[in-house]
């Protein structure tokens, strides 16, 4: 099966976020005419998005009922896929895609008892969703579950071919439910809450960030015991000969150093957004390993680095994932940066 760009406007080949393009076909004839959309739950999980947001959202922009029978999902009338696929790109826009950063990274949160909010898990931005639109009233009735305990969905977690993913799908399914009917109510339910049989569908990589995640609120006390790196020369040389492998020619990460450097050859403050590096990190791909940190440990820093850690500290522990190789590859870029570098400073 060929894939497509969550975000269409985006023709990049290698964008990382993907879905399977919507598939239907037309049942019955007469006025019992209707369109079954085939792979409406493989496509609601790409999205991070119950099903019952998606069939709602067809039902609303074709002005036509919708259906959820026994898993299948109807649309009345007569759809080809071209017109399904340009009505689900409104939805992307509306209701997944970040408003800062346009990654579909994003979980629809409900604050207090009527306000909508897309929580951006890529740039960190919180933006408010569209109040006028019908769908917004739906969501309201019918919220996500987006508790820390349970796994939730995220853009291309459970899509093949797909990119890498902070947490993943929890969907599920609702039978015999007209979602314009009265039992609306209980389409969020049936349709998102019961998906403990989705939860196989979990890959190791999105438990791992999942659990990450839960962590992130939570202040942990560090001892420096547990923080102490071994500083005796055998050590320091290891380190260093490891950080060779960082000085290849003409590899990804010296393309991403030297366009750091280049963004800030005047000061450090002139370096780019941690968005706008993130997002670097994610053209190269090169956010799964630890050689990014070990660059950014060279390349964000000067002699005021007490003062510009904080404000990088969202961008790396992001990247660092409490994974210990990739906490010791930003320490041994920082090494390299004071030991080979700064010499005279340290």
């Amino acid at each position: 099966m060929s894939f497509i760009n969550i975000c269409r406007d985006n023709t990049d080949p290698f964008y990382r976020y993907k879905m399977p393009p919507i598939q239907s076909k037309t049942e019955g004839r007469g006025n019992g005419i209707k369109t079954a959309i085939v792979n409406l739950a493989e496509v609601a999980r790409a999205l991070n998005r119950p099903p019952s947001y998606l069939i709602k959202f067809f039902g609303y922009e074709l002005g036509a009922q919708t259906q959820i029978q026994n898993d299948r999902y109807l649309v009345n009338g007569a759809h080809d896929s071209n017109e399904l696929q340009d009505s689900l790109d409104g939805f992307i826009n509306k209701f997944v895609l970040c408003g800062s950063c346009k990654n579909p990274e994003t979980e629809i949160v409900l604050k207090g008892k009527d306000s909508l909010e897309r929580d951006c898990k890529a740039c960190g931005k919180i933006t408010l969703l569209d109040p006028k639109h019908k769908l917004y009233s739906f969501i309201v009735k019918n919220p996500p579950d987006n508790k820390k305990g349970k796994k939730s969905a995220t853009a291309t977690a459970n899509v093949v071919g797909g990119g890498k993913s902070i947490s993943d799908i929890a969907s599920g399914h609702s039978n015999n439910n007209n979602v314009d009917g009265n039992d609306s109510s209980n389409l969020a339910g049936n349709g998102v809450a019961d998906g403990a049989g989705d939860d196989e569908d979990d890959d190791l990589l999105a438990k791992k960030i999942n659990a990450e995640v839960a962590q992130l609120g939570d202040v942990v006390e560090v001892k420096d015991d547990e923080w102490a790196v071994d500083m005796s020369q055998e050590a320091i040389a290891a380190r260093a000969r490891e950080l060779e492998g960082l000085t290849l020619q003409n590899n990804k990460f010296d393309e991403f150093g030297e366009w750091l450097l280049k963004e800030s050859k005047d000061s450090k403050d002139d370096l780019p957004s941690d968005v706008e590096i993130y997002k670097r990190i994610v053209e190269l791909d090169i956010g799964d390993s630890p050689e990014t940190l070990q660059v950014l440990g060279q390349v964000l820093f000067d002699e005021d680095i007490i003062n510009q850690i904080e404000p990088h500290a969202g961008l790396l522990a992001k990247l660092i994932n409490n994974d210990d190789e990739f906490e010791k590859s930003l320490l041994g870029g920082l090494e390299r940066f004071f030991g080979l570098e700064k010499p005279k400073k340290c």
